[in-house]
């Protein structure tokens, strides 16, 4: 795990994403949603229902 990053872009997710989804479910929403590639080096964040968690995907 990497604690500093120096993400070449950050992307924030508008609609909420069910946390259950693992790492592959995340990447083949960003791929599908977003219209990007997940494995840039790009940050990708996404929040839940009530908005008071997030999940970064790099």
């Amino acid at each position: 795990m990497k604690i500093f990053v120096d993400p070449s872009a950050v992307f924030l997710h508008r609609d909420f994403v069910d946390f259950r989804k693992a790492t592959n479910g995340l990447a083949a929403l960003v791929e599908d949603d977003l219209n990007r590639d997940a494995y840039t080096g790009a940050l990708f964040v996404f929040c839940n229902n009530t908005k008071d968690k997030l999940q970064i995907l790099y």
